[in-house]
């Protein structure tokens, strides 16, 4: 089930004219419509008046026209694929304890629970091990590919449904993080996530460069081997019931499938259609309204938590950290528990610190330089928990919902750094290619060198250039 991702630069002018394609969460989507590329790919221009029409209509066009904070939303994306698919790699040989046949919560009770609150779970169709397996294996898998960007819509579908599966299983199994993970595992499916750092974005950027020569796009085949069976699991499931008791899942599922179906026919019958922009508009939408609902849901955790810490007495006398650095459960490392514990200072900062900035986020989104100093000391704070307390997972999990309000410039400069220390270390590699005319640089088929500009907007061997001015939604840049 995929949706291509957004085809349209904030700049338009400033732009390559020739096709651009995005991170293609699509099967086999290419670059057309009048948000593709190019100068005339701006559609109606917004009036020039200093007025709120104008204003208006600016913004309209704003978020209508591309996916808005497309750094910002891959790394929302690979930060939690790759928080749950440590977990579960954590957890593989505990498995059948957790979550499978010889867990306490058995599945008897499992079903029972799932019947009464009409949670979906694809673990109860059967209690079958070797179905418990599949689903595993299936939820590792997905996990990895959308960590990678491949196939990302179809992905982040089969992601969902294997986090909800597996948690509604066992719904005892968890340190918190797992609550963050169910939600952004929903809200990721709305999302045009891999427009950048994503297999789906080199593979649109060869579609492009092919366009801009002339060239025909690839012609997909395993978009539609992906979703045609899917389509016969979703009939099947609906007509026994097995999609839970909520109405709002099935419906999720059903509009996922068809646009995957509407999305390839209009893109391989329709390419330049007005139909074709509709679609790319009504995606664009869902993403941005999405985006604003995941730092809605950052704002609101760490509000409830701070306000709920002020109300409690060992918050307001500072010493609330000290009894769980004294607990075994949550002590990996004794001697540094004790070490931080025997400091009365230092627990009574800390305890204030984490309650100030918790309560204070919220309030400083506006501002960006001071949004970005609570942002560090956020992110420390959760690597202080997973090191002090032995809560990776909860960690990554927040962490990774932190990265949504990252600015675009320093993520352009950590994709660019990255990108270098891949490539040195490619070329350190024995038998590696090199470009003739400058050492180390390894070498395209065509024999040129890798390090020469980038032709493409979004993947490829380089980092995608900025848009608009930001490429970031306003309080994430």
């Amino acid at each position: 089930m995929t949706i291509p991702s957004p085809q349209s630069p904030q700049n338009p002018a400033s732009q390559n004219p020739a096709p651009q394609s995005s991170g293609s969460q699509s099967a086999g989507s290419q670059p057309t419509g009048p948000w593709s590329a190019g100068p005339q790919s701006a559609g109606p221009r917004a009036p020039r008046s200093g007025g709120s029409g104008g204003g208006l209509a600016r913004g309209l066009q704003r978020v209508t026209a591309s996916a808005l904070g497309p750094y910002q939303s891959a790394v929302v994306r690979i930060g939690f694929a790759a928080t749950y698919l440590f977990f579960l790699l954590r957890e593989l040989p505990h498995r059948h304890e957790l979550y499978g046949p010889d867990s306490p919560w058995h599945w008897d009770l499992a079903r029972q629970l799932t019947e009464g609150n009409r949670a979906f779970s694809v673990l109860m169709w059967t209690d079958s091990t070797v179905w418990f397996e599949a689903v595993y294996a299936l939820t590792l898998l997905s996990a990895a590919a959308l960590m990678l960007g491949w196939r990302t819509r179809t992905m982040s579908v089969l992601f969902m449904v294997g986090v909800l599966s597996v948690q509604n299983r066992s719904i005892f199994m968890g340190d918190g993080g797992d609550n963050v993970v169910h939600l952004m595992a929903i809200y990721l499916v709305l999302t045009r996530c891999a427009q950048v750092w994503s297999l789906d974005a080199r593979r649109a950027a060869r579609n492009a460069r092919r366009a801009a020569e002339g060239l025909p796009p690839l012609r997909d085949i395993v978009g539609p081997v992906l979703w045609a069976p899917l389509g016969y699991v979703l009939v099947t499931a609906t007509a026994m019931g097995g999609l839970g008791g909520t109405p709002w899942l099935p419906a999720l599922l059903w509009i996922l499938w068809l646009s995957a179906v509407v999305w390839w026919a209009v893109d391989r019958y329709l390419p330049r259609s007005e139909f074709r922009t509709l679609l790319d508009v009504l995606a664009n939408l869902a993403h941005n309204a999405t985006l604003a609902v995941i730092m809605a849901e950052v704002c609101l955790i760490y509000a409830t938590a701070g306000w709920y810490k002020i109300q409690g007495s060992r918050w307001q006398d500072g010493t609330a950290l000290y009894y769980p650095l004294n607990l075994d459960y949550f002590t990996p490392w004794p001697a540094l528990s004790d070490i931080l514990g025997a400091s009365g200072l230092m627990v009574m900062v800390l305890t204030y610190g984490t309650v100030i900035v918790q309560v204070a986020f919220p309030f400083t989104l506006f501002n960006r330089r001071v949004k970005n100093v609570l942002l560090v000391v956020m992110i420390c704070e959760h690597a202080g928990i997973a090191l002090l307390l032995g809560l990776p997972f909860f960690s990554m999990a927040m962490i990774a919902a932190d990265a949504v309000f990252l600015p675009t410039a320093f993520l352009v400069w950590l994709g660019t750094r990255a990108t270098l220390g891949r490539r040195r270390l490619l070329a350190r590699l024995p038998g590696r290619s090199r470009a003739p005319g400058k050492p180390g640089a390894p070498t395209r088929a065509d024999g040129r060198s890798a390090d020469g500009p980038a032709r493409d907007g979004h993947g490829g061997t380089e980092e995608p250039r900025l848009q608009g001015g930001g490429g970031g939604h306003t309080l994430v840049g």
